[in-house]
């Protein structure tokens, strides 16, 4: 049975709608770049935000430290993706909750 993680994205502090397919997209995206970190093995809950490209995320309760090369990775891919929805004009921060079902 496939994994079910809800997603909530807030941009510049609003909370931004998504539809099934954006939000599974979303979840799917940041879940699969943080399971290849080291010492995530599984995601009951990631607090991820991004300000400046400098990415800070807490998987289940747990601060982890992103060497340079995953935090602009997962900078790039995250602001990018958001950056292509309709509505967004600037991205100057953005946050992402995550929780599986």
């Amino acid at each position: 049975m496939k994994e079910k993680i809800e997603a909530r994205l807030w941009v510049n502090s609003k909370l931004v709608e998504m539809n099934p397919f954006v939000e599974e997209i979303l979840a799917g995206t940041v879940a699969g770049a943080l399971r290849s970190l080291k010492g995530v093995e599984t995601i009951k809950t990631v607090e991820l935000q991004l300000r400046q490209r400098t990415v800070t995320v807490t998987v289940n309760g747990k601060e982890l430290t992103l060497t340079p090369f995953p935090n602009d990775i997962i900078a790039g891919t995250v602001s990018g993706f958001v950056s292509s929805l309709k509505e967004i004009d600037k991205v100057e921060s953005l946050r992402i909750s995550l929780r599986a079902q």
